[in-house]
């Protein structure tokens, strides 16, 4: 399908629609729409739907599709890669499922919640809580993230060290395809060798696919005692040795492993000085290990443990263990604010990068030189050690801005993404690629798997109408 071919959501359109559609569907497209929270990316769109259930999604979708207009679907609006707008083009129908916010069933003996893709994250935790159990997808816009979107992104969090991605959370989809056919997907079965995994073809497809308008979830017991502990490291590469000796004295109950550079507490003593530092000098790196396990269990005495043990190694030159939950959650509070440090400064580029674990010293150490060369720049490294998952993002010198570099970012994120596909690791590790990381998929993908996304988009979607211009290239 050409994307010339698409037509827009024009007034007669939005006219022919209302007219087959409860009132209050279809509505004026409001700014906030039509943003996102870099501010890099402003979209266009012709109508916004608010659909209540599945059946008028699938009545939209089977319009869209007749009439060959592009649908561009829309979740929180948290997404930092341009997935849930289309900056140009035929205008799209933007489809939000922010009044479907259903938690349709818990089953606490299967461990299974049953939510509507428009739940924000935060109440989908609500739920599981109530039932004396944990959805364990954590990350720092989870009071505005909701399910449909964090399932299209695969979104990953603090936690998949221990629980997985977003795609690992899911037992059974609800979608509908582009056509408006439904497919009742929402199973809750552990095994099911029936055929293709049409769940694992749907999560991670940013839009381009179908709609899910409800996910089977998985649910896990809670941690009714949960520790944490700040620990001083020298460098990445003793970050990492310290995670596999906390990975042995702890099995199994490590939950998350951050890693903190120097860099982002600076960010945060500079703009956000309301935050408390832990360390009366900041230290070039540490490292944010937070694990749970059920009643009964010392943890403030294993991690006691953990660090005299990796202070005799030598791995750790300081650290705090958090003594109650106000602390873990002072810990935490350090650790999430950084991304808002960040925004205050404003990165020349940022990168969401993931790297075999192994390699991940190596290219701390190639990084730092390489943009060296091409200009004086701060760098704040920092992200989720346990599963390879860095947050490397370059900033102006102070006395600058990040406009006085904007000539040099397309330089700044080839040195990087370049240096982490020599390492065998991904640019992309848990934002997904919607429309910014077009070049890059491009660039870096497999030709062989970039022909079968191509083939499946053309199979599910021959009109092309979802999403048209994220994850691949309009023709």
């Amino acid at each position: 399908m050409m994307a010339h071919d698409l037509t827009p959501c024009d007034a007669d359109f939005v006219a022919r629609l209302t007219a087959d559609l409860p009132d209050g569907v279809l509505r004026p497209v409001s700014a906030p729409y039509l943003s996102e929270p870099r501010g890099r990316w402003h979209g266009v769109a012709g109508a916004l739907a608010l659909p209540r259930d599945v059946e008028e999604v699938a009545a939209l979708l089977r319009a869209c599709h007749a009439a060959r207009v592009p649908v561009v679907p829309y979740g929180g609006g948290t997404g930092l890669v341009g997935g849930q707008l289309a900056p140009d083009g035929p205008a799209p129908l933007l489809l939000s499922l922010e009044r479907m916010t259903s938690i349709r069933a818990v089953y606490p003996s299967e461990n299974v919640l049953i939510a509507e893709a428009g739940a924000i994250l935060s109440d989908v935790h609500a739920a599981a809580e109530g039932a004396a159990r944990l959805f364990p997808l954590s990350l720092a816009s989870e009071g505005s993230a909701r399910i449909g979107g964090l399932l299209a992104t695969n979104a990953g969090g603090v936690n998949v060290l221990r629980y997985g991605n977003a795609r690992d959370l899911v037992l059974g989809l609800e979608v509908v395809l582009p056509d408006g056919r439904i497919w009742h997907g929402l199973k809750r079965l552990r095994k099911d060798n029936t055929g293709y995994d049409l769940r694992h073809l749907l999560l991670g497809s940013e839009g381009t696919l179908g709609v899910i308008t409800a996910a089977s979830l998985r649910l896990f017991p809670r941690n009714r005692a949960e520790g944490a502990a700040l620990l001083v490291v020298d460098s990445p590469r003793a970050a990492l040795d310290l995670l596999a000796l906390a990975q042995d004295r702890l099995s199994g109950m490590i939950s998350a492993c951050e890693l903190i550079g120097g860099m982002g507490l600076a960010f945060l003593a500079e703009t956000m000085p309301q935050v408390r530092q832990p360390f009366a000098q900041a230290p070039d790196w540490m490292v944010l290990l937070d694990i749970g396990a059920p009643d009964g269990v010392d943890l403030a005495g294993m991690l006691e443990a953990v660090l005299t043990d990796a202070m005799e190694c030598g791995l750790v030159t300081d650290g705090l263990i958090a003594q109650n939950a106000a602390q873990r959650a002072e810990f935490w509070r350090l650790r999430e604010s950084i991304p808002e440090a960040n925004r205050h400064i404003g990165a020349v580029s940022s990168h969401d990068i993931s790297l075999p674990l192994s390699e991940l010293p190596r290219f701390v150490e190639m990084a730092g030189p390489a943009l060296a060369q091409l200009g004086a720049f701060r760098i704040n490294c920092f992200g989720h050690l346990g599963d390879g998952n860095l947050h490397y993002n370059v900033f102006p010198m102070p006395g600058h801005t990040r406009a006085d570099h904007e000539h040099q970012r397309d330089a700044i994120k080839t040195c990087v993404h370049d240096m982490v596909h020599g390492l065998g690791g991904s640019v992309s590790a848990e934002h997904g690629i919607g429309r910014l990381k077009i070049g890059d998929l491009e660039r870096y993908g497999d030709p062989v798997k970039l022909a079968a996304m191509r083939a499946i988009k053309t199979a599910l979607d021959p009109m092309g109408i979802m999403n048209p211009g994220a994850v691949l290239r309009r023709d």
